[in-house]
């Protein structure tokens, strides 16, 4: 996966939509706020969108094997 600059506004929305889902709780609000995020982002950024959700995902969900920890 290349190497994609994550902006902090990105992992918390995850890491607060991640504890929803955990919690069996996940509302439509968090998730479009999030997918919103990701377009508003990867557009910007010129990235491939699902790059940057499966990064952000990867550091939110599984810190421990994050290469940029």
């Amino acid at each position: 996966m290349a190497d994609i600059d994550i902006p902090a506004h990105l992992i918390d929305l995850e890491s607060a939509a991640w504890a929803e889902q955990q919690q069996g709780a996940l509302t439509f609000a968090a998730a479009d706020a999030v997918q919103a995020a990701y377009r508003e982002h990867a557009a910007a950024a010129s990235v491939s969108r699902l790059e940057l959700e499966m990064a952000v995902k990867q550091s939110v969900r599984h810190p421990e094997s994050d290469p940029a920890a």
